[in-house]
This record gives structure tokens, sequence and C-alpha cells, in this order.
């Protein structure tokens, strides 16, 4: 079982079809079969099933995804780590993490980080809560900074950085009295982020949680940044992370409103994969983030884990 053989056993998984993860691999359609039935016949298991759906992994084929990211991540680990103590690389570290935290509370952050240590590298991946919650699976990146949603993976360690609230925003063109109460906005046309993306996960929560029917969504789209600017020019009402609205509230013609009742909050965390030697650049990260990321008051100190 070698990591040839488990990168090719994950493409087949991520994409359900022999063609497309032979292309994804540099392989032959026959050899990446080849390499699936050596491992099938090393571990005694059929790993795959063929439908009319494609190729899905059968009970033990899921059994061994998980093993299978284990196996490589600390594999890469482990080159990074030899290739850093001989002298012949420097220490690199992967983030992921959402567009608003990106900008409004990584940038300052990873500008300090870099001066105070020039020899750690840093690369960014900015992308969706969906898809930073897959590459951490697969590990592609070392630690995610992203919204809580309460989902519980014993693979990694989650601590909460702070409480960041949402906000009610509108154009400024708003003629109409503030709405009073959540059944006063169910009829009030939204723009939301697609469902699955963690601010429409809160936005739906709010309102279920009050029982009250969600708002009509008139336009969905996939950045905040473009949400702001649809509501400024009159598209309906949004429920956005205030991150994404100091500046942009004088520039982008908006205004914020009151929300009629608790107001919505989410908790920012950075969550990392539980390993058993941890590497010199992540250690350093972490603490970092912990001391200069908006600090928790001794109130507010939930830790859900802590690594």
């Amino acid at each position: 079982m070698n990591p040839r053989q488990l990168k090719t056993f994950l493409a087949v998984i991520r994409h359900e079809n022999l063609t497309r993860a032979a292309a994804e691999v540099n392989l032959a359609q026959s050899s990446l079969s080849d390499q699936i039935q050596a491992l099938e016949e090393e571990l005694g298991a059929e790993l795959f099933l063929r439908s009319r759906q494609g190729v899905i992994p059968t009970p033990a084929g899921a059994v061994l995804k998980a093993y299978a990211e284990e196996i490589l991540a600390l594999n890469d680990e482990a080159k990074a780590a030899v290739s850093a103590a001989a002298g012949s690389a420097g220490q690199s570290i992967t983030l992921g993490t959402l567009e608003t935290i990106a900008s409004g509370r990584l940038a300052p952050w990873l500008s300090l980080f870099r001066k105070e240590n020039p020899d750690v590298g840093l690369k960014l991946k900015v992308t969706s809560s969906g898809e930073l919650l897959a590459q951490m699976q697969h590990g592609s990146i070392d630690i995610a900074f992203t919204f809580d949603r309460g989902q519980q993976d014993e693979r990694f360690l989650t601590r909460r950085i702070c409480s960041e609230p949402l906000v009610l925003i509108a154009g400024r063109d708003f003629q109409a009295r503030p709405p009073e109460s959540l059944a006063a906005l169910s009829t009030a046309p939204f723009v939301a982020t697609e469902t699955g993306c963690v601010y429409r996960h809160l936005f739906d929560a709010a309102f279920a949680e009050a029982h009250v029917a969600a708002p009509p969504i008139v336009t969905e789209a996939d950045s905040i940044a473009t949400i702001v600017r649809l509501v400024a020019s009159g598209a309906g009402f949004s429920l956005v992370p205030r991150l994404a609205v100091g500046p942009a509230a004088m520039r982008d013609n908006i205004v914020e409103l009151p929300w009629p009742g608790k107001p919505p909050a989410a908790s920012l965390v950075m969550m990392w994969r539980r390993r058993r030697v941890q590497p010199p650049a992540l250690t350093l990260l972490l603490q970092s983030a912990s001391e200069e990321l908006s600090p928790l008051r001794p109130g507010d100190a939930r830790l859900r884990h802590a690594g």
C-alpha cells in the first residue's frame, strides 16, 4: 500500500469516475485499474462498485478513505520536516479561509507574522466553507479559519478565536421604518449566499430558531463583496458579517439596520489536523493566531478543543 496507490484511490473517490480520476493522476485508465486491483488484492477487500451513477466506494472503501488521507498527510509532513532539518528547504504553511475573514482579519496579522518569522513560507487559499472542509480532509491545507457550524470531526482540533456579529443591511435609499420583528422581514426580498455556505446556514437558522418563515431569496451570489454591492444597488436586504461592511458602508452606499431581536453571531475558529508530531512552523502560527487575532475575553472563553 504505497502513496501512489492511495493517491489514485482517493482520486477515484473524488470523481466517482475512472476516466476523470485517471486524468487527474496522469495515468492510462488501464494503469489506474491495475493500481486499484493491486490495492484490493493486498487488503483482501473490494473497494469500489460500478453502477450507472459511476464508481462508488464499498463499505471497505469508505473506511480506507480516512486512513488514506491521514497516511498521505503524514507522508508530506515527514518529507517537509526532514527537508527543513537538513537545511534544504524552509518551512511552509498553507492556510485556507473565507473571503471576508481573509481581508478583514487575516491580512494584517499575516503581515506581522511574516515579519516576525521570515523563514516560514505562507500560502493563503480563499474558498467556500464547504471546500475548506474538503481541503482539510485530503490535506491540501494545514489550517483553516472559518465560522463554526457545530460539526464535530475527531480528525481535527478546533479553537475558538472570537465571536463575529452579523448585521442587517439595506441600500442607503431605504425609506421604510426599520423592521420591528422577524415576521416583518419574512416577506422582504433578500440577497444571500448559496445553500451550503456558512453565511446562508446562519441566515436560515436565525429564522428557523424563531419559528418564522425565511424571507424570499431574490438573488444568490458566492461573494460577500458582490452581495454588498447588490444591496447598495437596491436589490434587497442581506445579512452579512460586520467584517464585510466596515469600510464598505461609506463607499458602497449601504446602511446598517437594527436586527429585530438578538443579533446573530458566528464563532470564528481555526481548525487543524491532529498530528502525532506537530510541524514547528504550524506551532508558531497557532501561537501567534491565539495571541494576535482578537484574543477571547475571560467571560467568553469557551474552547471546544485545545490543541
